[in-house]
């Protein structure tokens, strides 16, 4: 089309508008949801942006994404007359847009079904019923908990822990999201001299306290499990740990891998203090010859890759982020005066390890 001084103006089929807006409502994506209403957004005829240009693919359905029945849903509410007809108004307006609460449920269910909470958290809260949300799910999970339905009481207690929001956020609250790596800090600050301190070695009502308090994003989430009875919450544990890492067979396999190592270390740690105690090495000599290169492996086997800082922290932090329970079964280890690592750490005993599938580990110094 070209206007009056010769100029072609963008036009943008109206097919392109539906799809992209079903894709983003059947994503549950909230992001490129609000990006196709900006002043910028391709979709818009006085933007020079082309939806069509690669830089933006991402925002059309592939071929196989128009075929499945959550995009078909999407398209279907998009195509409605009134809806359609408000989107493309919504699209000629300049200054802030009015969005419609129907396409925003859609997405924020949508979104919490793909498990995009942070997604569902916002379009929840534009819709003003987050709170109402929050205790839904809540409530359903106790229904199911009752019912002896872990599995989906599990899933209901985690969609409500992580649709919480954070009013505190600067420069305006945001969806509270999980700091795994930052918890994990501050659960091993402090060196344990007594193995029995250590996370994976408490007794079992003290490690489902920490565990819970540990994986939920807040501690009155936790309290409405930890006010249950133990076998209910090492049964809600077991599942929580595998829905929050459906990889935990990675970790699984490599702490099978770190058993070698971590009897060579047990061994010559036990050799050293035996010196010590029979007067053959001075104390602050223990480290003295003491491979720690080859110790550092430990480390490196655990989180699956080596990393160019060695310190303990930087592998916990990649740890905690990679597979966030595993942070309860580790423990921080000497190797040396200035050296130290992080190495499996718990006890057989408990019913969790077990069903977890964690292997026996070497006897302790």
């Amino acid at each position: 089309m070209t206007d009056k001084t010769g100029n072609t103006s963008k036009v943008v089929e109206q097919e392109a508008i539906n799809f992209a807006m079903a894709k983003s409502i059947a994503d549950g994506d909230i992001v490129n949801f609000h990006f196709l209403f900006l002043p910028y957004s391709p979709l818009r005829e006085d933007s020079t942006e082309d939806i069509y240009s690669i830089k933006y693919s991402y925002l059309l359905p592939t071929q196989e994404e128009e075929q499945s029945p959550t995009f078909k849903s999407a398209l279907d509410l998009v195509l409605r007359e009134d809806i359609r007809e408000h989107i493309n108004e919504q699209l000629h307006k300049k200054g802030p847009i009015q969005l419609l609460s129907e396409l925003l449920l859609a997405l924020a269910d949508n979104a919490v079904r793909q498990e995009k909470f942070t997604s569902a958290s916002q379009a929840y809260e534009l819709l003003r019923i987050r709170r109402r949300m929050q205790e839904l799910f809540f409530e359903q999970g106790e229904r199911e908990l009752i019912q002896g339905n872990i599995s989906t009481a599990v899933r209901a207690y985690r969609i409500a822990s992580s649709l919480e929001y954070d009013y505190g956020a600067f420069p305006e609250p945001l969806p509270a999201v999980p700091r795994y790596h930052e918890h994990a800090l501050i659960l091993h600050a402090e060196y344990k001299t007594h193995q029995i301190e250590c996370i994976g070695n408490l007794a079992l009502e003290d490690f489902l306290k920490t565990a819970f308090h540990y994986l939920f994003l807040l501690p009155e989430h936790a309290s409405k499990i930890t006010d249950k009875p133990i076998e209910i919450q090492t049964q809600f544990l077991i599942e929580l740990i595998q829905q929050i890492d459906p990889n935990w067979g990675q970790f699984v396999q490599h702490v099978h891998e770190t058993i070698p190592l971590m009897q060579e270390l047990y061994q010559e740690l036990k050799l050293r203090m035996e010196r010590i105690a029979s007067g053959n090495l001075w104390e602050d000599e223990w480290d003295e010859g003491l491979d720690t290169e080859k110790f550092l492996t430990i480390s490196e086997l655990l989180l699956g890759r080596k990393l160019n800082n060695p310190e303990w922290w930087a592998y916990l932090k990649e740890l905690a982020y990679e597979h966030p329970p595993s942070i309860l079964f580790i423990s921080r280890q000497l190797i040396g005066k200035e050296q130290e690592i992080i190495i499996p750490r718990y006890n057989m005993a408990n019913p969790i390890v077990q069903q977890l599938n964690l292997p026996p580990l070497p006897a302790d110094m």
